[in-house]
């Protein structure tokens, strides 16, 4: 059985997913908070009809859960953050033609795999996680001029148990926020995929199309998300 923080992960990644997630709010003042709400209850709106229908039709569940975070998050984005320095701006500039035109297409590609494994790895555990509690601990004003946020959810779970996700975000020029990272707990989810897409690289010896093709998002949970 997958520990109570795979479940967690995946509220995680319910509300606004690893790393690259963004959404633009109509008045930038209003600070990031209304984007995490918002999706926070579109989830669980969906999550909560889901145990009348999952067993019979699971396709429609990830399908709803998908239009959601399609509303709100840059998978591209995502996919090249978890690529490093492998998709970086740098190397793509170091590259000739062909090596640039290969580079677009691997990440087209593990964008498409990113997107579709996350989705069917972690919604269903959404499912564990209906009727329960969010709440926003640390919601002060923040500084019109700040570049950066530090949003802390609890998350209250069956019995007594609380969890808390931080949502380190920071704001672009156009005065959108964008999530950079997730802490879970004590795990820095976007750094360990970040860390796993390396390893494999190195190992690969630098070959990325190889691991664009054998990314199995299931087979790279973080091993403290993987165990119990």
């Amino acid at each position: 059985m997958k520990s109570v923080k795979v479940m967690i992960t995946s509220i995680v990644f319910g509300l606004l997913s690893l790393l690259a997630t963004t959404a633009a709010i109509g008045n930038d003042s209003a600070g990031p908070t209304p984007i995490i709400e918002s999706t926070t209850s579109q989830i669980m709106a969906i999550v909560g009809e889901a145990p009348e229908y999952f067993d019979t039709d699971p396709d429609r569940f990830y399908n709803e859960i998908g239009a959601v975070l399609d509303e709100t998050i840059d998978w591209r984005g995502f996919a090249k953050g978890v690529m490093g320095d492998y998709a970086s701006n740098a190397r793509y500039r170091s590259l000739d033609d062909a090596g640039r035109k290969a580079l677009r297409e691997q990440l087209e590609s593990f964008t498409d795999i990113m997107k579709s494994g996350l989705i069917r790895t972690y919604a269903k555990g959404l499912l564990a996680f209906s009727g329960s509690k969010f709440e926003i601990v640390d919601d002060e004003a923040i500084d019109p001029e700040a570049r950066s946020a530090s949003i802390t959810q609890l998350v209250y779970g069956s019995g007594d148990r609380t969890y808390t996700v931080r949502y380190q975000m920071g704001r672009s020029r156009d005065g959108s926020w964008r999530l950079r990272n997730l802490i879970v707990a004590d795990i820095n989810l976007g750094q360990i995929y970040q860390n796993q897409f390396a390893a494999a690289a190195k190992s690969a010896d630098g070959d990325v199309a190889k691991v664009v093709a054998e990314w199995d998002i299931s087979a790279n949970l973080p091993e403290d998300l993987d165990s119990e």
